[in-house]
């Protein structure tokens, strides 16, 4: 017999000593010693416990998961139900009477602007132009505020005025701002006494009460600031300050007048008619 079939065949009446002798029945000892020390050994306490704590551990994450789950669903519906409630308060809103009548006055109250916008804009305002000496009266008359630039065609710090004047005029609506040439108004430049050009003439429901003469109030400078004439006809009450428009412009005020304190009241390099 072949040394498999024997190890197959142990429990048959053939001993294995007869027929491979010591060496086979030795193993057979061996093999059955093994199997008793291993059904008599003893689990480890410190294998036992990690086991444990590892099974604890992943119990814990497992139910966290779900607490997590649990909590993403409420969180949803509590989403889903805010949004419903949104909705149900924004339709109470729109049938809001109180609402209603603030939102009527305020259409009424930017229709009632534009109607005023669009009435100074008839009388001239919004835009720099030239009158002549006829025209003047009428023009000064027929509005709240006006400033009228006495120049001269041949002046080049009449030029300087015009263009900063020009840039002012459609930002200051409520104010009117004209010109009217020195030569051809001879009346109206000695009614005013107006000696020194450029002379900017303010004007309050036709009475003049304040003008700039040249640039002694701009610093005496032809590099003077498109802002730093705004600052001054702000201070002078011949336009009303705008809304975030005064951020930074101080500066520019007490440099001109710091700068104006070192020119004669009567400025030499100003144009004279």
């Amino acid at each position: 017999m072949e040394p498999n079939k024997f190890v197959k065949r142990l429990g048959s009446s053939i001993t294995p000593t007869r027929m491979y002798g010591c060496r086979i029945s030795k193993r057979v000892v061996c093999l059955c010693d093994r199997g008793k020390e291993r059904k008599g050994r003893k689990m480890d306490p410190d294998s036992v416990k990690s086991t444990l704590s590892d099974l604890a551990f992943g119990q814990v994450m497992a139910a966290a998961a779900r607490n997590l789950q649990k909590e993403m669903i409420d969180q949803g519906k509590a989403q889903a139900s805010s949004s419903v409630d949104d909705e149900v308060d924004l339709d109470e809103l729109m049938d809001d009477p109180e609402l209603e009548k603030l939102h009527a006055e305020r259409i009424a109250s930017l229709k009632k602007e534009a109607e005023k916008r669009e009435a100074k804009v008839r009388q001239g305002h919004g835009e720099y132009r030239e009158v002549t000496e006829g025209e003047f009266l009428g023009e000064v008359t027929t509005s709240d505020l006006a400033i009228c630039h006495f120049y001269h065609k041949g002046f080049y710090r009449c030029k300087i005025m015009d263009k900063h004047l020009k840039s002012l005029a459609p930002k200051y609506i409520d104010t009117k701002f004209i010109k009217l040439d020195a030569e051809n108004a001879p009346f109206f430049v000695s009614k005013l006494s107006v000696k020194t050009l450029p002379c900017v003439i303010f004007f309050r429901k036709g009475i003049a009460f304040d003008r700039l003469i040249g640039f002694q109030d701009l610093g005496g400078k032809d590099d003077f600031t498109i802002r730093m004439l705004e600052n001054l006809l702000i201070k002078k009450g011949i336009i009303s300050e705008r809304k975030g428009d005064n951020e930074g412009d101080d500066d520019d005020f007490l440099d001109s007048k710091r700068r104006s304190v070192r020119v004669s009241s009567v400025d030499p390099d100003s144009d004279s008619d």
